[in-house]
């Protein structure tokens, strides 16, 4: 097994071998994921080493020191993000080096159709169906909310396949083509005058089994590796201090010494104390996520996340005044890259966190699963969790 050294000596092979300075950025990353060093705990030939998880952080601090930049996921944050830690976790060998490699450099993009418009935050009552033909699978059904399905090559599927029996047992998991016959996706344009999101109809599209993530009826199991992934992608990004827009809006204060009032003054405080201790806090779900543990605390951050995300827009906002009723660009357009990852004004910036407590889980849900999972506090009574799928009224 590969040790911190041998780690290092790869990371210096790998830049002597290939300048980043004169590499183009893909074909660099590719380069890294042939060398091991994309996620070093994955068995070797699917972008690892096979080694300890905690060594990655031996390859991110070389590659920074080399000069490498640090990878930019906000153009594929899903598959990078959610879709590598399932297909890693659950994918056969088979999948892992059909998908990992183009996943990891960003060749191919991927999204996630879990929410539908009948079963968003109650995700167990999906009704999208799968239906077995021989060697594959025939889906009928609606997704709703699907960040950049107009982007993606591939997207993590939740259906169902049994509707007699109670419906966390009835679903299964699959990695579907977005390029196949019978996909349609359409634009959902947001308050921010963009369509990051979208809807998907899905009719009588074939999906091989082959491409089937775990067992048949084992898709809530599978899932679940995906939604504490995601959760901890939204909400443990690994951040400076006073990084992303609490920085735009901290240089703004220092350089406006004449927008400040002992009102906001006291909100500024506050609020980076609150977003510090996030940040701290988030050190520690990343480490347990680096030691293969994504939990439910990954829920706490994301739910933090969304809290400070929205009150750092309503602050700049505020601070910057009339300002503010200016709006950079309304033109419709279909996005790029996450609203996360946009350098906007601050109008765009307030809009587009109302989607924070919404998208990645709503805050609802999250207290939910801190009170059952963390807290252990009593469940509320449920029957529909014995039921059959099909006896569920709707």
């Amino acid at each position: 097994m590969e040790d911190h050294d041998g780690i290092r000596a790869r990371v210096r092979d790998l830049v002597a071998r290939h300048d980043p300075t004169a590499t183009e950025p893909r074909e660099f990353l590719g380069h890294r994921f042939d060398a091991g060093l994309a996620w070093v705990h994955a068995p070797v030939g699917q972008g690892g080493r096979g080694a300890p998880r905690d060594l990655q952080a031996v390859v991110d601090d070389e590659l920074a020191a080399a000069g490498v930049p640090r990878l930019n996921a906000a153009r594929n944050p899903i598959g990078l993000g959610m879709g590598g830690p399932t297909v890693l976790a659950h994918g056969t060998d088979e999948q892992r080096a059909r998908l990992l490699r183009p996943l990891w450099t960003g060749e191919e993009v991927w999204c996630q159709l879990f929410s539908e418009p009948g079963a968003g935050s109650d995700l167990a009552g999906l009704a999208t169906r799968a239906v077995r033909d021989g060697d594959s699978w025939v889906v009928d059904g609606q997704k709703v909310w699907t960040s950049l399905a107009h982007h993606a090559r591939w997207a993590m599927l939740l259906a169902r396949t049994d509707p007699n029996v109670p419906k966390h047992q009835g679903m299964t998991y699959f990695v579907l083509d977005m390029r196949a016959p019978g996909v349609e996706v359409r634009p959902l344009r947001q308050a921010t005058g963009q369509a990051e999101f979208n809807e998907v109809f899905l009719a009588d599209v074939r999906i091989p089994d082959t491409m089937r993530l775990g067992d048949v009826g084992q898709g809530w199991t599978v899932a679940t590796t995906t939604l504490m992934n995601e959760r901890v992608a939204i909400g443990a990004a690994a951040a400076p201090r006073e990084g992303g827009p609490l920085g735009d809006l901290m240089s703004l204060w220092r350089d406006r010494p004449d927008l400040r009032t002992p009102g906001l003054h006291h909100r500024l405080l506050r609020l980076w104390v609150r977003a510090e201790a996030a940040r701290i806090g988030n050190e520690r779900t990343r480490q347990a996520t680096a030691a293969g543990k994504p939990g439910p605390e990954g829920s706490a951050a994301k739910l933090a996340y969304a809290a400070i995300a929205q009150d750092t827009a309503r602050l700049h906002l505020e601070l910057t005044g009339a300002d503010a009723l200016g709006y950079d660009d309304w033109t419709f357009r279909r996005s790029e890259m996450t609203g996360s990852g946009q350098v906007r004004c601050p109008g765009f910036h307030y809009l587009r966190t109302r989607a924070n407590s919404i998208e990645g889980g709503t805050n609802e849900v999250l207290r939910g699963v801190i009170a059952d999972r963390v807290l252990d506090l009593p469940r509320e009574p449920r029957t529909d969790t014995r039921t059959p799928w099909k006896d569920i009224p709707r």
